[in-house]
């Protein structure tokens, strides 16, 4: 990295979403900050997603961007499958996730983000935006959410559970693991690794990313909380496991959530 701010690979993973494709390359090809690497992965869509790549490489160009865009379209074995290929394929120094119908926050994102590096940092973080399909504010994860985002974040932060959010955590590209295919928690497995390997975590103190609301694990709420248990469990061992999932029981019969 001498000579040069951090490469900031940045992957949108994609399947039959070209109605939300555009407008999430577009928040990233118009960052101000011009040491971007945009990956598209995409499962072999079967809509018009191939035809909304065309239009955003074609943007990228006529913006004259120094950002390095790169696409890819096959099959997968799913949404973790596709991640892993992301992360294979980028060459950044940080890796970053933001899938289809997801945003990132403004133009100065990323540029205000890397004000908080410092060549030990490992990990960036901060909040995310729940949005609605019309990109309705519903209010930040911490607001929304009974769990806050940590001013501190380590991997002993995630005992009960995901307390940042995926589209705003930024990680070491040569920290990171593969994801667990087949588990819907395989994100917070994915974070905790990165944690448990990470010198440094920094709170940014942004909110870094607009988060469309929905996804696999709320459509699939019982399979989710399961394949947590498991994940949880793997780091934490089964009795503290087991105490931190009554409490979390009990904080959602008394406070609803």
């Amino acid at each position: 990295m001498l000579g040069r701010p951090p490469l900031i690979s940045i992957i949108t993973v994609t399947y039959n979403s070209a109605h939300l494709l555009e407008a999430t390359a577009y928040s990233v090809l118009e960052q101000t900050y011009p040491y971007i690497e945009y990956l598209i992965i995409d499962g072999a869509s079967t809509d018009h997603t191939d035809l909304i790549i065309q239009l955003i490489e074609s943007a990228n160009d006529r913006l004259l961007n120094t950002k390095r865009f790169r696409h890819f379209s096959e099959a997968d074995k799913g949404l973790y499958d596709a991640m892993n290929k992301g992360q294979r394929l980028a060459t950044g120094d940080f890796v970053w996730f933001l899938n289809a119908g997801d945003r990132l926050m403004e133009r100065q994102t990323v540029e205000k983000m890397m004000q908080h590096y410092s060549p030990s940092v490992d990990v960036l973080f901060g909040e995310v935006m729940h949005v609605t399909p019309t990109r309705y504010h519903l209010g930040t994860r911490s607001e929304l959410m009974t769990q806050k985002l940590p001013e501190t974040l380590t991997w002993e932060s995630l005992r009960m559970g995901m307390v940042v959010c995926h589209q705003a955590f930024v990680v070491r590209r040569s920290i990171v693991t593969d994801y667990m295919l087949d588990n819907l928690a395989a994100d917070i497995d994915w974070v905790i690794n990165a944690l448990k390997r990470s010198r440094k975590n920094v709170n940014t103190h942004l909110v870094l990313a607009e988060y469309l609301v929905g996804g696999i694990s709320k459509q699939r709420h019982k399979r989710s909380l399961f394949d947590r248990y498991w994940v949880l469990k793997k780091h934490y061992g089964w009795l503290p496991n087991l105490w931190a999932h009554l409490k979390i029981v009990w904080r959602a019969m008394v406070k609803g959530g």
